[in-house]
């Protein structure tokens, strides 16, 4: 198996070199040993194999975001004046699969008009509808025949479902004027509904992460794919140049965060690429790489004394994501109905493991909701809001303005909760098309320097996001009053309204079929939304095609260096980005294999 912790010493060149093992490079890297498996291929991974039980058992997902964990990075931004100057922690997977072994598994495209609205040759929805389908297994309803039969990556329910949550949560949301809709995910304008959740599951219960599915069956299959090589816990810190600007190597470095306590800076090495080098690290690391390897604003390199490549200003801005809160409740679901007691330790994980039981295969979310409000509430939402919502999403119909997922779970660390031995659930929340921005780059060569980093959430002039999160809010508790497992909001997750308000926490749709909230309600919300926004993980935009990349994924004013991640892509999706960073690894190596002829 060609999978090393140390590289061969004789492992000099290879033919093409990908740094990064993430969601997208594991695509990348299988589908070029499949076309050629002569052609020697080194993917140089930051992080470890993804060989651990809480990647491969979905209902583990937690452990990934836990202090301590080692399969994530976790990216620190600067503090953030309107966000009451907190500093943002943004996870991105740090193990082999990248976010697609560690996310929340939900299975969600991006929608038609986002392809289009690219604007890129090549990229539209219709030439991208095959590649989707490429990727997947799909074991879920498909009336339109818009999904795949016989790609790596299955798709389907799990081996468990909180019905009562699921069913509850869909009645609710279909009495609020949100139907029930069999396939969100067709990419037609069947959007402003919910769906019940399909994931990146199998039938059987397994995590389908790209490493996995991907790249490790050709990794264990020497004989066909001798040429295939996979070098884990190592960091690659720039891309190496010719004098004629052709990328002919990397260099790299091991990732301290496995190895040993020293006081000896980490060691270096160099390997040559004969053809070609990608980079695959990601929105955050993509960028970082660029930079360190004299790829970008010349003005932040030659500060940094890093000698300028390719002057490419684009290079770490308009950072963008998903902006997220997720709102619990108390609930009379009952203990085999959530995850909380498993995550509380009131059942026994080693039982559940030996019995191999059904809620191994769960990711505790039930249902998929891509929304768009009503003209009301579009006009209580003001001008400003109004004017961007008839310029941008009116005449798009297939764009929701937010995405919801209820969750059967206290969403926060089980120690925290209010009540022991009480079953919970919550309901996410994210805005999908921000109009803030951010930016991500470095303050020096060393790729152990802290990042110029700011999400940006929340900064936009007319306030379109703080808007979009105040009528999701409203949104999600209206259908969580609705459903009859609801109990009454947990305090500490909800906005601290005053006692005598008409919005205030507790009230029953007996009390009131719909909660008004006064001028005073709006500042304590729009105040508790500054303090508690954060991120889905879902990052995105930093190296643009036409602005950094080009259509092919080539490098502007290098040869010899492409891009295949969520960095390159030119505008926000309505989904969970994993199926998309899939269909750019899709799309990357089809791209790629055309230009060297395979």
């Amino acid at each position: 198996m060609g999978l090393f912790t140390t590289l061969p010493e004789d492992l000099t060149e290879v033919d093409v070199i990908i740094a990064g093992g993430g969601t997208a490079g594991c695509i990348v890297a299988a589908r070029l040993a499949e076309a050629d498996p002569q052609l020697s291929i080194l993917v140089i991974e930051g992080g470890s194999n993804n060989d651990a039980p809480e990647i491969s058992i979905p209902i583990l997902l937690m452990a990934n975001l836990m202090p301590g964990s080692k399969t994530n990075i976790f990216y620190q931004s600067k503090p953030e004046e309107q966000l009451g100057g907190r500093e943002l922690i943004v996870p991105s997977g740090g193990v082999l699969g990248g976010g697609s072994s560690t996310n929340m598994m939900m299975y969600s495209r991006a929608q038609k008009s986002d392809f289009d609205e690219w604007d890129v040759p090549g990229w539209s929805a219709e030439e991208m509808m095959p590649f989707l389908k490429k990727i997947e297994t799909f074991h879920g309803p498909d009336p339109t025949g818009a999904h795949g039969n016989d790609g790596p990556i299955q798709v389907s329910k799990g081996t468990f479902t909180s019905s009562r949550l699921q069913d509850q949560f869909i009645s609710s949301a279909e009495k609020l004027g949100w139907p029930e809709i069999t396939d969100l995910q067709a990419l037609d304008e069947k959007t402003n509904g919910v769906q019940r959740a399909l994931r990146y599951i199998s039938p059987d219960g397994k995590r389908q992460d790209t490493a996995s599915r991907y790249l490790h069956p050709k990794l264990q299959d020497d004989e066909h794919f001798p040429n295939l090589q996979v070098l884990v816990q190592h960091q690659v810190v720039k891309v190496l140049f010719d004098n004629n600007k052709k990328a002919v190597g990397v260099e790299f470095t091991p990732n301290p965060l496995f190895q040993e306590e020293t006081t000896q800076p980490p060691s270096t090495q160099t390997i040559k690429a004969r053809t070609l080098v990608i980079l695959s690290c990601g929105a955050i690391g993509t960028p970082t790489l660029l930079e360190r390897s004299g790829i970008g604003n010349s003005h932040l390199l030659n500060s940094l004394n890093i000698s300028v490549v390719s002057d490419l200003p684009g290079v770490g801005k308009e950072y963008e994501d998903h902006q997220l809160n997720v709102y619990p409740y108390f609930s009379s679901l009952d203990p085999e109905e959530t995850a909380d007691a498993l995550y509380s330790g009131r059942r026994d994980l080693a039982a559940l493991i030996q019995n191999n039981d059904k809620i191994l295969g769960w990711n505790a979310q039930e249902v998929t909701c891509k929304l768009r409000p009503s003209e009301e509430d579009i006009v209580s939402l003001g001008p400003d809001f109004e004017e961007i919502w008839n310029k941008d999403f009116e005449p798009i119909p297939d764009r929701p303005l937010g995405m919801m997922a209820p969750v059967a779970a206290f969403p926060a660390d089980p120690s925290t909760v209010p009540i022991p031995n009480k079953q919970y659930f919550a309901i996410s929340t994210f805005s999908v098309y921000p109009y803030s921005r951010g930016h991500v780059h470095i303050t020096s060569s060393s790729p152990s320097s802290s990042l110029d980093f700011q999400t940006g959430f929340f900064s936009d002039t007319k306030k379109f996001d703080i808007k979009t999160h105040k009528w999701l809010y409203k949104t999600q508790r209206e259908i969580a009053r609705q459903m009859s497992i609801y109990q009454g909001e947990v305090p500490s997750g909800h906005p601290p309204f005053s006692v005598g308000s008409k919005a205030r926490l507790g009230i029953t749709v007996a009390e009131a079929e719909k909660l008004e909230y006064s001028d005073e309600d709006e500042m304590i919300l729009e105040k508790w939304l500054r303090e508690n926004v954060g991120t889905t993980w879902h990052s995105l935009g930093t190296c643009k095609m036409m602005e950094v990349v080009d259509e092919k994924l080539g490098v502007y004013g290098v040869e010899g260096l492409k891009i295949v991640d969520l960095s390159v892509v030119r505008g926000n999706v309505g989904a969970n980005t994993c199926g998309t960073a899939m269909v750019v690894g899709e799309k990357g190596a089809e791209i790629i294999r055309g230009e060297l002829g395979l």
